[in-house]
């Protein structure tokens, strides 16, 4: 499984530890930046993750890191086909997965430590998208509803 990794500055310490942790349980990592907690904005990371993701061959997910979560889920769901999801948890990282089929997981280094962080991501990516019925439905209607900027009627 390929990991496509990015952080700002915020995230930048909460990404080196976590992509040493998953590079020593196999994972192949490409880590899009920032490679230093020199400040940088998070839209650009996230941009630049999701590009390389949506045009990934192989199956690929993403891990993106700020100071809550919060900014780079925003940006990183500007893009159509991706379903990033703020965790600070476990359990909703494996829900986002399992119901929503998230394709990115996004962390907040100045919410989660270390530890926690690490059980989030293992959640997340050892969780399987569910293919029910319902969620599959959901998740199909998120990609109508979502990302091209057009307007939808019910």
């Amino acid at each position: 499984m390929i990991l496509y990794m990015g952080a700002d500055h915020a995230g930048y310490p909460l990404k080196e530890y976590l992509k040493d942790y998953l590079a020593q349980q196999g994972y192949e990592i490409l880590d899009v930046g920032v490679y230093s907690e020199n400040p940088a904005d998070y839209p650009d990371i996230a941009h630049t993750l999701t590009a390389k993701l949506v045009q990934e061959t192989r199956p690929a997910l993403g891990i993106l890191i700020c100071g809550t979560g919060i900014g780079m889920s925003i940006a990183a769901n500007k893009r159509p086909g991706i379903r990033a999801a703020n965790a600070s948890e476990p359990v909703s990282a494996a829900l986002a997965r399992e119901h929503n089929n998230a394709n990115i997981i996004c962390l907040g280094a100045r919410v989660v430590g270390p530890e926690l962080a690490r059980a989030t991501v293992e959640a997340f990516l050892r969780t399987g998208f569910s293919h029910e019925d319902r969620h599959h439905r959901r998740v199909q209607k998120l990609e109508l509803y979502g990302g091209d900027g057009a307007s939808h009627t019910d």
